[in-house]
């Protein structure tokens, strides 16, 4: 059975990094397409499908903030930053609105590609759990359900919209109510492999779910913070 070519577009306007990147997302078997700017990438996702996108943060006619948001409206496929802005700030923000990861200029091509490797493995790999009922399950601690066949959570009986990474990280925690994971055991499990650079980006996931799960995000009653181990989804 030949393997599935996923394609890969690249939002960036600088030429000599998107030959690059393309050289290297090509030798590594992806279907690469370009565009030089934020509103040219959008026109390319309306017109053909995409299974992962790398996105430059200052961009004519439309950045890579703007450009992430327009896609999470419409799609939850990947989406890793690429940005010369490495400041807690701007990392912060491309969470925010919806990114998976964030990688800062200058940047090694091989680890640009690891980073593809591992978020479309386990974007994919988690899709592909809904056809198989042994596979499909519902996850419930309190008023928090999570189905595993729909990728979807509902917080008392509410949806409650969740990127790709949210999503995983909470059915790992949700599966195993009261067991404390690492960081680095979530992040392993989530991307494949944990950079040093990883330990602010997982923080600010953490942050994001529980703006989404909890009453009060200050005092969480659900994702517990385990001062110097990690991370557990308490029993409720």
């Amino acid at each position: 059975m030949e393997e599935q070519t996923y394609t890969v577009l690249i939002a960036e306007d600088d030429a000599d990094i998107v030959e690059l990147l393309k050289l290297y997302l090509e030798n590594a078997k992806y279907r690469v397409l370009t565009a030089p700017d934020g509103m040219a990438a959008y026109e390319l996702l309306q017109q053909q499908p995409v299974d992962l996108a790398i996105l430059d943060i200052m961009m004519p006619r439309m950045n890579g903030y703007e450009l992430t948001k327009k896609i999470r409206g419409e799609n939850n496929i990947p989406i890793i930053i690429l940005s010369a802005k490495n400041a807690d700030s701007d990392k912060i923000l491309g969470l925010d609105l919806g990114a998976d990861d964030y990688l800062s200029k200058p940047f090694n091509p091989l680890e640009v590609v690891a980073r593809v490797n591992s978020n479309l493995r386990r974007f994919y790999h988690l899709n592909d759990h809904g056809g198989s009922s042994e596979e499909s399950k519902r996850y419930k601690v309190g008023d928090l359900e999570l189905h595993t066949d729909t990728l979807q959570l509902f917080r008392a009986g509410e949806e409650v919209l969740l990127t790709p990474t949210e999503y995983k990280i909470l059915a790992m925690l949700m599966e195993h109510p009261g067991h404390v994971f690492t960081k680095v055991q979530i992040y392993e499990s989530i991307k494949g492999e944990y950079f040093e650079s990883d330990d602010n980006t997982m923080m600010v996931h953490i942050s994001k779910l529980r703006e989404k799960i909890e009453e009060d995000s200050k005092n969480p009653k659900y994702l517990k913070t385990v001062r110097g181990l990690g991370y557990k989804m308490e029993k409720v």
